[in-house]
């Protein structure tokens, strides 16, 4: 039997937009259609940020979130529902003895407060704490377990995102406590300044380094994107796409839509002669709590 890959479909992400991003879905409605497309293109699961649909700003506003989510629902569509957790992690420190600093970080439950509500299959979980080029990511080992225990507690299963090495350390010392569910799932992200870059050797070094029983996918920002799919096949792991990571199809041929990017790393994993995991089977792959029913 063909291996089966879970492919998670980040439909767009919290990043400042620019000038190339002409496709990246918006409004509520946008990104619920969005979803609804990868989903019929394929994609076993999808990734949900949601933005400000004046601005296009990143958002946490929860009327938001549950208007994608009762989109996505009402449409029927059969998908592995992530949303994330990321925001309110950031930390701008003064420069000034009494200068207030550019602090962000959140108490963990504002920043599960639409998870809570919600109760999607899955959400992702960010273990890392770094320097970005222009602020720092905060996310104190007290704090990952207090939202593992809530998420957990939501019967939503965390997906464990890594930017570094010490991630991974991380994460076993929670799963050594009892702060993170058996199996972990992983997602390495790869590629993004100050953290591990998009080549072999740093997705091969953080398989290395897993728990024996982990689960794992991986992705890479930009061009690295298809590059990273195809090696995560090839070791054994699953993968994402989406106008979250790479807003290109080609070299100078924007992606018109999230569905563009799941169709082409299909073809990647089939001609790698792996087949793609439905929602059913990415949910027993996962091992994946019945939140359906809690959501119903």
């Amino acid at each position: 039997m063909k291996r089966k890959v879970i492919l998670t479909c980040a439909l767009t992400g919290s990043g400042v937009l620019g000038s190339n991003s002409t496709y990246v879905p918006i409004t509520p409605k946008h990104i619920a259609e969005e979803a609804v497309a990868a989903a019929r293109a394929g994609a076993s699961a999808c990734h949900v940020h949601v933005r400000d649909p004046e601005t296009g700003a990143a958002s946490m506003k929860r009327e938001l979130y549950r208007e994608v989510v009762e989109r996505i629902r009402e449409n029927g569509v059969d998908m592995i529902l992530n949303l994330t957790s990321g925001l309110g992690a950031r930390h701008e420190p003064a420069f000034e003895e009494d200068a207030m600093p550019g602090i962000s970080v959140m108490p963990p439950l504002r920043r599960v407060e639409h998870i809570l509500e919600l109760r999607p299959e899955m959400c992702t979980l960010d273990l890392n704490t770094m320097n970005t080029p222009n602020y720092a990511i905060v996310n104190a080992p007290s704090h990952l377990r207090a939202l593992s225990r809530m998420i957990q507690d939501a019967s939503v299963k965390p997906e464990l995102e890594v930017f570094n090495p010490g991630d991974i350390d991380i994460a076993r010392r929670l799963l050594q406590a009892g702060d993170l569910p058996s199996p972990p799932y992983f997602q390495f992200c790869l590629g993004l300044p100050g953290g591990a870059p998009a080549t072999p050797e740093s997705m091969m070094l953080l398989k290395s380094m897993l728990p024996p029983d982990a689960i794992w996918s991986a992705f890479g920002i930009g061009r690295f994107q298809m590059p990273m799919l195809a090696q995560s096949v090839i070791l054994g792991g699953n993968c994402r796409v989406g106008l979250e990571d790479n807003l290109y199809r080609e070299y100078g041929v924007l992606a018109k839509s999230n569905a563009e990017l799941v169709e082409q790393g299909i073809a990647i994993i089939e001609g790698l002669g792996c087949g793609v995991a439905s929602p059913d089977e990415a949910r027993a792959m996962l091992c994946l709590p019945d939140a359906r029913k809690t959501a119903a």
